[in-house]
């Protein structure tokens, strides 16, 4: 997103708020998405300040987290809120941590990759869940209506697709892929292993 704020660990709730209108109703579907779900186990990828982790770990209370962030600046300022968590500085495109694990989540993280990457992403995923898991994946997305389109991009390091080519490539990657959540140009898609 245009301004490149996931670098910028104390200005980020504020800038993040004003280039995604709906960032704090995205935060609670995701959060809301994984409720009902045992998750003793959680992979945050792309864990920023901790935002997202802190909601989904509301729903899961004592479960263990693991999250990764390829900024060091954004993993110190997670910890503060995180303390407990194991925190790596890592990339989406990285290998990804030893599983398994009941849940994976991410907000705001996926879009930095081009088709490829998400739909590698998505099959890695799939390797490190148990076997009824599920991932929940909040971002911005190409909207079928171009009008839609209101958080800004960059070109260069935001690449968002569309959601019907997310879903297809989670259910390649073995999911039963929905949208829990759709407003404008931002989505939270859940993939279900179980139900596949």
């Amino acid at each position: 997103m245009g301004s490149q704020f996931h670098f910028v660990p104390d200005a980020y709730l504020e800038l993040v708020r004003s280039e995604v209108p709906a960032y704090d109703r995205l935060q609670d579907a995701v959060a809301g998405a994984t409720r009902g779900r045992h998750a003793g186990s959680i992979l945050d990828l792309g864990v920023g300040t901790g935002i997202t982790s802190q909601r989904v770990l509301a729903e899961h209370p004592g479960a263990r987290l693991v999250g990764f962030d390829e900024s060091s600046e954004m993993l110190d300022h997670a910890r503060h809120a995180l303390p407990t968590a194991d925190l790596i500085v890592a990339r989406l495109e990285d290998p990804l941590p030893d599983g398994p694990f009941d849940l994976v989540i991410s907000a705001l993280a996926v879009h930095h990759l081009d088709a490829p990457g998400k739909a590698d992403l998505f099959r890695r995923v799939s390797e490190v869940l148990v076997p009824d898991g599920l991932v929940v994946v909040g971002d911005v997305v190409v909207p079928e209506d171009p009008d839609d389109a209101v958080t800004p991009i960059d070109g260069e390091y935001d690449k968002p697709s569309s959601v019907a080519e997310q879903l297809g490539w989670l259910d390649d990657a073995g999911f039963q892929a929905t949208v829990a959540w759709a407003v404008a140009d931002l989505a939270v898609l859940v993939g279900d292993l179980g139900s596949a």
